[in-house]
């Protein structure tokens, strides 16, 4: 069996795609970013370095991936960071940049397969044109990642997108990305939201269509995969029933037209520090007023993504969040 090299393999979605790609045959090398969450996390046949890959010369990283035939890239930055202003340019050299080097070295190395780790709202900013979606940074740049892979790759590689939506599960010495809302929770008595609702999936599925991806995707295609439809009211119930407050929270539905000078408040905040986020708040919140859902059967056959129990995934996530 090939093997794959991964990028980010002992992050959240990196280390359950190297679990699939070792059950299925596959050898693994990966190359992460120092330290590791716990000394035991990846098998020992995983060949592992820990360092930044960015800060390698372009002869190293060809001889790094000269033995591979297939590159999955699961790592970059996300929406959650408000970086210095403008965002444009922190997420232009955070995720399109070192896609595009590394793109040009793969295929140069000899890599035939790059599957990409991307985002659902590079989906939602072609969905969506009324919400102008490609002049907010952070989705402007996950479009604009994956265009630089698909062309890095023409001729001799196959690159695909997985654009994700909220994934779950959870991972030995990391804390879940979504402890920043159950803190944010923690002993409100009111905790509103908007009246839209969101894809999800859990971790192994993010792994499983990674593999499937590799295996069967098509260049230049990117998959949205989902594998549940919730609506953001009933994901913070579940919130407030990890912390035990289902008897003092409560979660109502407000309208996004009342609450537009609290989300006007927090970008004018965040500009006043030199702050800028990757998606305006007074975007990125009106955008949770729509459903931004996928249809698993979208992907779920083509990529060979399993069935798996997302609703437990988020129980076992947010009890961790409460935890830690």
């Amino acid at each position: 069996m090939s093997k794959v090299f991964v990028l980010g393999g002992t992050g959240f979605l990196g280390y359950y795609t190297v679990k699939e790609l070792l059950s299925k045959g596959y050898e693994v090398k990966t190359m992460a970013l120092p330290p590791m969450p716990t000394d035991d996390l990846l098998s020992s046949e995983v060949e592992c370095s820990l360092g930044n890959i960015n800060e390698l010369t372009d002869g190293e990283i060809r001889s790094l991936l000269a033995d591979c035939e297939s590159f999955i890239y699961a790592a970059g930055a996300d929406e959650r960071i408000v970086p210095q202003k403008p965002a444009l340019k922190f997420f232009y050299e955070a995720n399109v940049l070192p896609t595009q080097r590394l793109a040009r070295l793969a295929k140069e190395a000899g890599i035939k397969k790059f599957v990409l780790f991307g985002s659902y709202f590079a989906e939602f900013a072609e969905r969506l044109p009324e919400y102008q979606l490609r002049n907010q940074a952070y989705p402007n740049t996950r479009l604009l990642q994956e265009q630089v892979a698909f062309a890095e790759g023409e001729g001799n590689m196959i690159v695909t997108s997985l654009r994700l939506p909220y994934i779950f599960g959870t991972i030995s010495g990391r804390t879940p990305l979504w402890k920043m809302y159950t803190d944010q929770i923690k002993g409100k008595s009111v905790y509103p939201v908007l009246k839209g609702g969101t894809a999800m999936v859990t971790v192994e599925q993010v792994a499983e269509a990674a593999v499937g991806a590799m295996e069967k995707g098509k260049h230049r295609h990117t998959y949205a995969i989902s594998a549940l439809n919730m609506k953001f009211q009933d994901f913070f119930q579940m919130m407030v029933d990890a912390l035990g407050q289902s008897e003092t929270t409560q979660v109502p539905v407000v309208d996004y037209e009342k609450m537009k000078p609290v989300y006007e408040e927090i970008d004018r905040n965040a500009a006043e520090k030199g702050l800028e986020h990757g998606m305006h708040m007074v975007v990125s919140t009106k955008l949770q007023t729509e459903d931004l859902y996928l249809d698993p059967k979208d992907t779920m056959s083509v990529l060979g993504i399993k069935d798996h129990d997302v609703l437990q995934s988020i129980k076992e996530t947010l009890v961790k969040c409460v935890q830690d």
